[in-house]
This record gives C-alpha cells, structure tokens and sequence, in this order.
C-alpha cells in the first residue's frame, strides 16, 4: 500500500507542477480534467502526509524513552502518535479503494406502487415526497419526469432526476422493495395492513455513454393527463418510447413540448440500457460476490417502515431507528451513512 500511496503523491505532485504553468488553461477541457484528478487525490495526499508525521513521531519519542525524564513523556507521545497513525491507515485503505465511476452522477428515480392497491400507491405518494424533502435537504433539485396519480392522491407512478453533486453516490442505495406497515387511510376498522413499493435507482447517462441506434426505437405521442383524466392536453405532447431489441418502455408527460419530453426519455433509455449493460459486465465476472448493501436488486425487500411502532428497520444490515416521523420527512442521512459503512466494509474485506 506504502508503495501506491508514494506513487499518488508523486502523481498529484506533478499534477500541481502542471496546473502552475502559463499554458495549462490553453486546453480548457484537459485542464477541467487535470483538476478533477487532482482534486480526487488531494485528500489521499493529506491523509499520507499525516500518516507519515505520525510515524515520524513515533520514531522520535521512541529514540527520547531511554532518557529516565522523558521517559513518560515519551511514553505518552507514543500511544497518541500510534493510535493516530492506526486510523489514518484504516483512513487511507478506504481512500485507495477503486471509486464508483457513477457516484458523481445525476440519479433516474422510479417509484412504482407494489403490493396493497390504493394503499401502496398512498405508500409510494410517501416514498416521493420523502425523497423530495431530502434531495431539499442538499440543495438537489427534482426535475419530473413522469408522474401518474390515483383519484385519492396516491402514486401509479414516479420517474424524476435528482440534479446535484454525488447525488447517486447516496441514492444508489435505495433500489428495491420498501414495505410500509400502518393503518390505512381507507380503512375504517382501524387494522394494520402491509403493503410494498418498489424504488429504482439509476444514474443518469447521457446519449453518447450509450451507443443506441435510433432505427431500434419506436416513437409514440398522446395526450398528457393528470389523475382521472383531468388537466388533459389539447396538444399530443407526452412521448412513450419503445426500444424494440429490449422491450424497454420509457414515457414522459411533464414538459409541454414534444420535443423536451422526447429529450428526457432519450436520458432515461439511456439509463436504462447502461444499467443492462453493467448487469451483464458483473454476471459475467467468475466469482465476483454481489454486495448485500451496494445497489440492490428491484425485487429484493429492503427496508421496512412501521407505523404503529414508530420505527424504521433496514433489513440488509439489522438497523432499527424508531423516528419514522423524522424518516419520512427526509431525514434519511443516518440510514445511508450505515449503509456506505458497510459497503466500504464490504469492498475493504474483497480487496484484501
């Protein structure tokens, strides 16, 4: 590790080197590329230069303990000097793991309601508006891309980005199935019913990520509409596209001209076969473990939420907050940070 870790110093030396001379900016789109990579490597660069001050430490107190008045002293310095270098260390093998080339990205979000008809829909409206209120919480913007509401403001479905910095290093673990326990709105008797929603977490690719040949889509337009018909279109604005080799079904309604609609489904096909892709790369990998916390299958249940105890409980690592009210007005920051934990954990364990 000492070795690599020498290497990325002498790299982001050089980087620095470049960055300083007069025609670096003459390239504007290699530089913003140089002090990307730089900028990636900076704190790898602080953590080394600290791990290596407190080794140096370490070695001073240690040549100073035979001197019988500074020995305690010294001795003190030492065990501070060690156990400063011992997380540092811990620090740099998880900055030297190989980083999700998608963590920066913009996130594709699909809410569909599951099991427990009008129920899971009312559970998927929850699940939207959760989202919505942390993506507020960092300054991310939702951009909607398509959305389909029942008579009773519950959610057929949900297809929207989430624009910010990193947003899908911290989405990406929210695919598959939530599962929601409470009395519903519907139901008079007062009992507890269970139902699901499904939650799917892309990011977002552009056009030119994805090679797609336009002869293998199938264009449609129709009227855009609200729930039960209303806020109808008089203008066939809202584009379904039909990607005929994969059978992949995208739509969107929300932009008033055929035109950006067609643009947002372009992004969300793209996505969508990025995403087939990078299936198909893993399950072709002999012997690569799939993470049990990294981006979770569709159908795979995650995450429950009880109302009647006022707790939340994701399954993939045993964690139970009971603060459901908090949950679901978009304080999910404590769930995603156990769960980057454990995924660095994870990959830590399959690099050693």
């Amino acid at each position: 590790m000492l070795t690599k870790l020498r290497a990325v110093a002498d790299r982001y030396d050089m980087l620095c080197a470049k960055s300083e001379q007069p025609d670096f900016y003459a390239d504007p789109k290699k530089a913003a590329k140089l002090l990307r990579e730089k900028n990636e490597l900076e704190p790898i660069v602080e953590a080394f230069a600290a791990y290596e001050a407190a080794l140096q430490e370490m070695d001073d107190a240690q040549a100073l303990m035979s001197d019988p008045d500074m020995k305690e002293f010294c001795q003190e310095t030492f065990a501070s000097a060690k156990e400063r270098s011992e997380e540092l260390y811990r620090q740099l093998q998880l900055l030297l793991l190989p980083k999700d080339p998608n963590d920066d990205k913009n996130v594709i979000v699909e809410i569909r309601g599951g099991v427990g008809g009008e129920e899971s829909a009312l559970f998927a409206h929850s699940l939207f508006r959760m989202y919505s209120m942390y993506a507020a919480s960092k300054g991310w913007r939702i951009e909607l891309m398509n959305y389909s509401e029942t008579e009773l403001g519950g959610v057929k479905e949900a297809d929207f980005v989430i624009n910010g910095q990193g947003a899908y290093s911290r989405m990406k673990y929210e695919s598959g199935v939530h599962r929601v326990q409470r009395v519903p709105e519907t139901e008079s008797g007062g009992r507890v019913h269970t139902s699901t929603a499904t939650v799917a977490v892309l990011p977002e690719m552009k056009e030119v990520d994805v090679q797609i040949d336009p002869a293998d889509i199938e264009m449609q337009v129709y009227r855009a509409s609200g729930a039960g018909g209303q806020h109808v279109n008089k203008t066939s604005s809202a584009v379904r596209l039909i990607h005929k080799p994969s059978g992949i079904v995208v739509a969107c309604q929300e932009e008033r001209s055929q035109l950006q609609n067609r643009e947002k489904c372009m992004r969300m096909l793209a996505s969508k076969l990025y995403e087939i892709q990078l299936e198909k790369q893993n399950s072709e990998v002999t012997g690569m473990r799939r993470s049990q916390v990294g981006t979770g299958m569709r159908n795979e249940r995650i995450r429950t939420y009880n109302f009647p105890q006022g707790r939340v409980t994701d399954h993939r690592i045993g964690l139970t907050l009971y603060r459901i009210d908090s949950v679901m007005n978009g304080d999910i920051d404590e769930i995603i940070d156990a769960l980057a934990t454990v995924d660095q954990a994870e990959k830590l364990k399959n690099a050693q």
